[in-house]
């Protein structure tokens, strides 16, 4: 019964901050009249699937995340609609909405529970601002190689662990919007098979004012998928998350304020 449980909030909750995360993608794409030809939740065998308008809406077998079809996105194309028709102003909001999306949804998400703890809307504002100067110390001493040794890393087993651990609601929820905003700042850094790779991409074409050669961009982005999955399992330290879950978060914050 434990390894269900365990199984159901690993999957809520990686698959749910994925999923909202290429809504993000797919509601900024229809806004700039980009087409989409697939939303999907989950990835693999194709188990439920509705056509709509111009979108095909699809349920797949492994419930981790999704993924958004555009027209245009993997072989450029030269219909109207297409994404690499769209201007770059609006390719670049396209490609960032995802992290958007989760950075705004982990700092919301936050800054309800922490006023919830403390009682005050106020005493919440003051959490949350000083929980977002924490998680950007910490994403620095990553890009920095000073999270700690290897030992002290979280990888896709290490997260899954820690989410299996929560034993509240509180604990389980603070680390939904921890792992929302770094999975959307980490998106955005300027690694290739990242989206921040596709903006940088996006703001050379800016300066060239000549798009990438075709081959060499989807060389690039293929690479995504594996890159993502890493990124997203997060190379947080655990220190970072021992010292914070509960310890600052939730017993000294009511003592300082």
């Amino acid at each position: 019964m434990g390894f269900i449980i365990g199984a159901i909030k690993i999957i809520f909750l990686l698959g749910f901050l994925v999923l909202i995360h290429e809504a993000g993608h797919f509601f900024m794409a229809r806004k700039c009249r980009v087409k989409v030809r697939e939303f999907s939740i989950g990835f693999g065998k194709e188990l439920w699937s509705k056509q709509g308008k111009e979108t095909k809406y699809t349920i797949r077998m492994i419930p981790l995340g999704g993924f958004v079809n555009m027209l245009g996105e993997e072989e450029r194309a030269d219909e109207e609609g297409s994404f690499n028709k769209a201007s770059v102003g609006k390719r670049i909001l396209i490609v960032a909405a995802g992290a958007i999306v989760n950075i705004v949804f982990g700092i919301l998400v936050f800054f309800i529970l922490a006023s919830i703890v403390n009682k005050s809307v106020v005493d919440g504002l003051i959490v949350t601002k000083n929980y977002l100067i924490n998680i950007s110390q910490s994403l620095i001493m990553l890009v920095t190689g000073k999270a700690g040794s290897a030992g002290e890393v979280v990888g896709p087993v290490g997260i899954s662990q820690m989410i299996v651990g929560t034993n509240t609601i509180i604990d389980f929820v603070y680390l939904l919007s921890m792992i929302s905003i770094s999975l959307g700042i980490t998106n955005l850094l300027p690694i290739p098979a990242l989206d921040g790779g596709k903006i940088l991409i996006l703001i050379i074409e800016l300066i060239r004012k000549k798009q990438m050669e075709e081959k060499t961009e989807l060389t690039i982005t293929s690479m995504r998928i594996i890159v993502t999955i890493n990124y997203c399992s997060y190379s947080y330290s655990k220190r970072y998350y021992k010292n914070n879950i509960r310890g600052i978060i939730w017993k000294k914050i009511k003592k300082n304020y």
